[in-house]
């Protein structure tokens, strides 16, 4: 791709520009115009490298799931072997990312909730199936032997898993529609938090 041999700087104007236009507008209303003067180039450079604002989209959600897949999802501890403590690392691991790359987050926490008529369906597959990695690195060598032994390991398991899916629906209906610019990661992860150490009690010995 033409853009990969850009300057890295202009290139991270650019992207940084158009992640945070995405992230605080939506697909709809976000506007070339003002990524360009964010980023400090001209428009002509930006239909340079990407014929339309769908086509510049497109890009960032690739660009954001190998960042995801390579900063985050890799560097899953395999080696902590107490569930919730491997469950808690994970959201440290997520929310430093998070402050490494802010714009990237909001920009995938907007793509998330918003509705997947502009997402092609390679990327819908692709955001399932890392989905899908990151559930199961979480339960990769866990040392099950710390749940109550008066419980069904497998299903306290899968009510936990059901607690969090649930947790995270919620949790994407109360941000529909807020400006990610200003979302404040560190309340939700204490919150996050709590409601892990509540479930601890109730299913470890």
């Amino acid at each position: 791709m033409a853009f990969d041999h850009i300057k890295e700087d202009t290139q991270m104007k650019i992207i940084n520009a158009a992640l945070k236009e995405f992230a605080e507008k939506g697909y709809k209303l976000a506007s070339t115009n003002q990524i360009v003067k964010r980023a400090g180039v001209g428009k002509g450079m930006l239909y340079y490298y990407f014929k339309n604002k769908q086509e510049l989209f497109e890009f960032l959600i690739r660009n954001s799931l190998d960042a995801i897949e390579h900063d985050y999802i890799e560097q899953f501890d395999l080696n902590e072997t107490d569930f919730f403590k491997r469950f808690s690392q994970i959201v440290e691991l997520k929310m430093k990312v998070h402050f490494q790359n802010e714009y990237l987050f909001n920009f995938m926490s907007e793509v998330f909730v918003m509705e997947d008529a502009h997402l092609p369906n390679d990327q819908k597959e692709r955001i399932n199936t890392l989905r899908i990695e990151g559930f199961a690195k979480l339960y990769q060598n866990i040392d099950y032997s710390r749940f109550r032994q008066d419980l069904d390991v497998e299903k306290s398991i899968q009510l936990i898993q059901w607690s969090m899916d649930g947790y995270a629906n919620t949790l994407i209906d109360r941000l529909k529609g807020i400006d990610f610019s200003k979302f404040d990661y560190k309340h939700y992860h204490e919150e996050f938090l709590e409601y892990l150490e509540v479930l601890k009690k109730a299913y470890y010995k």
